[in-house]
């Protein structure tokens, strides 16, 4: 959209984020697919099916127990507890929906198709965030948006930025895409991890007590920003790293350039006096002429 280009601005490059870079959501959907598959396999034909047959709960509470475990260590992996949220609420959700309709005893057939449809939903909203994500390079600055329901915008002038912070993943090297990370001078585009997880049971009437604590940390500045603040997941990498460097280097007075700008400087303010001090001799003698006269 032209609207968006400034006085003497044009576009560079309008970006979006590779069909892979979300791959960590996704493999949090392909998961469910997974387990929810494993779950209906071990239920209903492997050879430890006998195993769940006591109690319609067994499958329902070996499902929860696993996926609700995961949830755990990848919120701790990737420093985002509302991931252990979404799988409470997606168990919850398929406890209560079985309840609702009478399906517990049919629980091995229920939580596969479940989990699937789960996962397709799930897949689904991560295109739709993904899609949401637009990069703008210019040649003065760039703009990055995104957001489903609140839209995020941020502008950023070459001038402005320090630092350049790049990372690529694996799957990023294999397919050729990566992040982008511009620093600014203010600090904008560092952030710090920190993330805790702690649960404790207590059990009988002496009160024994189990207790685990898990957590980690990470207390320096690292590059860190949300995607649509960042050059998230960004095709070609390379070439696109290239093209945000040379533009900051384009917008960086040298020290040479910041003497000749300084040496300008003082020749102006030194004609400026010139010119003051001309006018006021001019002044000075027109007045002693009047005198004479």
């Amino acid at each position: 959209n032209d609207a968006e280009l400034l006085r003497n601005e044009q576009y560079e490059k309008v970006l979006s984020p590779h069909p892979f870079s979300f791959m960590q959501f996704q493999s949090l959907c392909l998961f469910l697919i997974i387990w929810g598959v494993v779950v209906g396999w071990l239920v209903n034909f492997s050879d430890y099916k006998d195993l769940f047959s006591p109690s319609p709960w067994l499958p329902v509470l070996a499902w929860g127990l696993v996926m609700l475990l995961f949830g755990v260590i990848a919120s701790l992996i990737l420093i985002r507890w509302r991931i252990f949220f979404m799988y409470l609420g997606i168990f919850l959700g398929g406890v209560g929906l079985m309840l609702w309709q009478n399906w517990l005893g049919s629980a091995g057939i229920f939580i596969p198709f479940y989990m699937i449809a789960i996962s397709i939903l799930g897949f689904l909203l991560v295109e739709w965030y993904r899609r949401s994500h637009k990069y703008i390079i210019s040649n003065q600055r760039i703009i990055f948006k995104g957001g489903i329901f609140t839209k995020q915008e941020r502008t950023l002038r070459y001038d402005k930025i320090s630092d350049i912070s790049a990372k690529q993943g694996i799957i990023g090297q294999i397919f050729d895409f990566g992040t982008i990370i511009p620093i600014s001078q203010s600090g904008f585009g560092l952030g710090s991890d920190k993330s805790f997880a702690a649960g404790g049971v207590q059990i009988g009437e002496k009160k024994a007590k189990l207790l685990g604590i898990f957590g980690g940390g990470k207390e320096v500045q690292t590059p860190m920003s949300r995607t649509y603040y960042e050059l998230h997941g960004v095709y070609p990498y390379k070439e696109v790293k290239k093209l945000v460097e040379e533009m900051v280097q384009g917008s960086v007075i040298t020290p040479y350039q910041q003497e000749q700008v300084a040496f300008q400087k003082e020749q102006v303010d030194l004609q400026k006096q010139m010119r003051d001090l001309l006018k006021m001799q001019s002044e000075s003698k027109n007045d002693e002429n009047i005198d004479e006269k």
